[in-house]
């Protein structure tokens, strides 16, 4: 951003005075414009140490509310933790993981993004209990209530749309699955353009959502 300085036009110089010009009051300060280089996944390996322990050495999470991360479009990945970074107030308020992200670079993101995306994600299994209205709402959404298929953004295989930055969920944990949609119909978190998330989410039954959850930990 440049900002227009005030220009006036200097005062003629005494050349018979002796007074020393005075100093400006204070200095301009050097502005570091350091280049961002390509995400690195090698240096993104070496600073993703604090995020083992919740998201496990190659970012599949064997905690069941904790996303694995592994497999993850990088795009997605910088969005959300750019988001995480902005604290309180922002579309990802979460204080866990902007204690985590405040002390990121730009720099660091882009590595962590780099190296995450190039995992490769476990698949876990559908509760076969929970199967076919899972598979029901995600491929075919259900008319009567006006809820889409998710295979619309998140694609036949859970692969979501790089282009359009929509997340892959396949593989993904049920239970987060299910605490993120429950946060979309709460409110607690934003989600797509005009909010898209918490609209869909408002009008599927609790039934709906544990299968959905449970279905895509096993899609691939």
């Amino acid at each position: 951003m440049v900002f227009a300085a005030n220009v006036t036009t200097p005062a003629p110089t005494d050349t018979t005075s002796t007074t020393t010009p005075a100093a400006p009051a204070t200095a301009p300060v050097a502005q570091e414009n350091t280049p961002l280089l390509p995400g690195d996944a090698q240096r993104g390996l070496e600073k993703s140490q604090t995020c083992v322990a919740c998201h496990g050495t190659d970012g599949n999470s064997v905690i069941p509310n904790y996303p694995k991360i592994a497999g993850q479009h990088a795009s997605y990945i910088i969005e959300s933790l750019h988001e995480y970074r902005e604290g309180p107030g922002s579309e990802r308020d979460n204080p866990i993981m902007y204690g985590m992200t405040a002390g990121l670079s730009d720099q660091d993101i882009l590595d962590l993004a780099a190296y995450y995306s190039e995992q490769k994600i476990t698949i876990g299994e559908a509760d076969p209990a929970l199967f076919a209205l899972g598979e029901k709402i995600y491929r075919g959404g259900n008319a009567d209530v006006n809820v889409p298929a998710c295979i619309a953004c998140h694609g036949p295989r859970g692969e979501g749309n790089y282009a359009a930055n929509f997340p892959a969920l396949s593989g993904q944990n049920a239970a987060y699955i299910a605490e993120q949609l429950h946060a979309f119909r709460s409110g607690t978190r934003k989600g797509g353009v005009n909010d898209m998330m918490a609209h869909v989410v408002k009008r599927m039954s609790e039934e709906e959502i544990q299968a959905v959850a449970s279905y895509v930990s096993g899609l691939h």
